[in-house]
């Protein structure tokens, strides 16, 4: 180590001693008035140790080496996976579920029924109902009815598996998000690939285990808490990733810092976080520790796997990318060579999906239909693209929004909106899965007749859950992680694997 760099050290070493010292300060004059209870309680309930419970599912915590990869308890399907988040939740009455019945009552009054002892985002009086606002056909060996809005999917409706009576309990976009991504409703919890990533590491070293991908203008609604960590260590949390320009910000050296340089400061930093760690004993010191190694790792891996440019001309028209810009052909297409290098869980967020009909941008026959274009044509691409390369056997591919859409037109303070657009509807929405071991060309669940309520093969969100960690090899009951004195999962105490569409 040169002379600047020992100096560099010192410095960082002792202003992380200033920085123990004042924190040593604030800790006893704020918390020693509990801190023997709260040693007490740790001792008995184990709730400051990391490490997963000794069930069917252990998952021992290495600190130092927090994202080497793992088997899981029980031989699973998938070895990744690929989910494609709606957000702003697609109108399955325009995509995926067909309703004959909706269409003769469209432009009548809504039953009471439909409306009594409901709630509703934004539906005040009584509304008209609303047929279809697309056009339906049956398509492949399976017959799943595919409307016009996705011409390209109805081409891949015989590999995948269908789930028309996916319903929740929050009917506003942030918690949906949060119930879907991470089990509760409230912010604090991990998300699911926090879980996968944490129960299996990854399978390289050089890259995150758990990578986010965002198009469509905006975050989600509920923010980057739905990709966060949550109780498990930090090091678990998503790293968003960008489709356009560098994928990560500041992966690069700074103007005038070598390579060589770069890591020696590292070096200095870990070893000063090895020293606290010596003296404090917090795993969070280790995982950061770890962060930092991974980095720098980054700066040589992310640039070239996070490149479209070099991808052959047929598979740019195949998925529709346009290189050097921000949107969500090219997104998808980096997840596909995201869990080719061994990624574990990517997460795509594509926002844009509130068709309100508050405007054209947001009306079913526009917005809704934009949606579809700019979509449709990169998912049946990374299908068919994991098809072909043998990787779909054991990448799971999951498609859906937060909360699906009423049979009725949208009618704020009595008015109905001059587009056509349907509210927030929590009872019934479509999803579907692919690969990992899911059936092929399978239905699972009906609605009733205009597609208000699930008539059979009801799920959630925590079925969900538990059968994405079921193909994953781990049973979802048993994957837990020791928190405020008792034993926390991703599924809460709910949860069942939908056997019926595991192949």
């Amino acid at each position: 180590m040169t002379r600047d760099e020992l100096n560099a050290y010192r410095l960082v070493k002792e202003a992380n001693e200033i920085q123990a010292a004042a924190y040593t300060r604030r800790h006893f004059l704020k918390e020693s008035a509990m801190g023997l209870g709260a040693l007490a309680m740790g001792a008995l309930f184990g709730s400051c140790n990391f490490g997963g419970t000794k069930g069917n599912n252990p998952v021992l915590y290495d600190a130092a080496h927090p994202l080497l990869p793992k088997s899981p308890p029980f031989l699973g399907k998938a070895k990744s996976v690929i989910y494609l988040h709606m957000a702003g939740a697609p109108s399955q009455l325009e995509l995926f579920d067909f309703k004959p019945e909706l269409m003769k009552m469209n432009g009548q009054d809504c039953p009471p029924s439909l409306l009594a002892g409901k709630k509703f985002a934004f539906i005040t009086g009584v509304p008209k109902m609303l047929g279809p606002q697309a056009n339906f056909a049956q398509h492949g060996q399976s017959r799943a009815w595919v409307s016009d809005n996705m011409p390209h999917f109805s081409t891949m409706t015989d590999d995948v598996s269908f789930l028309k009576a996916v319903s929740t309990d929050q009917f506003n976009h942030a918690p949906a998000q949060l119930l879907m991504h991470t089990g509760s409703a409230r912010l604090g919890r991990p998300s699911i690939g926090s879980w996968v990533t944490y129960g299996l590491g990854t399978e390289n070293q050089n890259l995150p285990g758990f990578v986010v991908l965002t198009s469509g203008g905006s975050f989600p609604d509920a923010g980057k808490s739905i990709w966060g960590s949550g109780f498990l260590p930090s090091v678990y949390q998503g790293v968003q990733c960008r489709s356009e320009g560098d994928p990560v910000l500041f992966i690069k050296d700074p103007h005038g810092m070598s390579r060589d340089l770069r890591k020696a400061s590292i070096d200095a930093i870990n070893a000063s976080n090895l020293e606290e760690y010596a003296t404090y004993n917090d795993p969070e010191i280790q995982s950061r520790v770890a962060q930092y190694e991974m980095a720098y790792r980054m700066q040589i891996s992310a640039p070239e796997v996070m490149n479209i440019n070099n991808e052959p001309q047929y598979i740019h028209d195949m998925y529709g990318t346009q290189p050097g810009k921000a949107c969500f052909a090219n997104n998808v297409l980096l997840a596909r060579k995201l869990v080719e290098k061994g990624v574990r869980f990517v997460q795509l967020f594509d926002w844009g999906w509130d068709a309100h009909g508050d405007g054209p941008a947001n009306s079913l026959n526009i917005g809704l239909k934009n949606k579809c274009r700019s979509t449709d044509k990169p998912i049946t691409a990374l299908l068919l693209d994991l098809k072909q390369r043998g990787m779909l056997e054991d990448t799971l591919v999951v498609w859906g929004g937060e909360f699906g859409r009423t049979p009725m037109m949208e009618n704020r303070n009595g008015i109905q909106n001059p587009y056509n657009g349907r509210d927030h509807h929590t009872e019934a929405f479509t999803m579907w899965m692919a690969g990992g071991g899911i059936k092929k060309g399978y239905t699972h669940g009906e609605t009733d007749e205009i597609g208000y309520s699930a008539v059979s093969g009801k799920v959630d969100a925590f079925d969900i859950q538990a059968t994405i960690l079921n193909q994953l090899g781990f049973d979802h009951e048993q994957f837990t992680f020791p928190f405020q004195g008792r034993p926390f999962r991703l599924t809460d105490v709910a949860g069942k694997v939908i056997r019926d569409i595991v192949a």
